[in-house]
């Protein structure tokens, strides 16, 4: 149980609909979903490179061209998740 005092700052910092764990930013869930959205983040980009290095030896090699559209379109795939990924890490300011 918190003192009366500890319980008025508490609800200060609150906005209406929050709960008492998310008055505090930078803390808890926030730094781990924060954490495993740029690990996310790092995978996604080791995959669009090694899509990019697999499209570039299948051009090489004159592969199947449909082949390489496929490639193609999954990198384009990978890329947009990459966007959204980072929009949620860096939110837009203007917004």
């Amino acid at each position: 149980m918190c003192s009366a005092r500890a319980e008025r700052r508490l609800q200060a910092r609150l906005r209406p609909g929050q709960g008492p764990w998310e008055a505090f930013e930078g803390t808890g869930v926030a730094d781990q979903e924060q954490a495993e959205l740029r690990l996310q983040l790092a995978r996604l980009r080791q995959e669009h490179t090694d899509f990019d290095l697999a499209i570039n030896a299948m051009e090489a090699m004159g592969c199947d061209r449909l082949a390489v559209q496929r490639m193609k379109k999954k990198k384009l795939v990978i890329k947009d998740r990459l966007q959204d990924i980072e929009d949620q890490i860096i939110p837009d300011l203007t917004a």
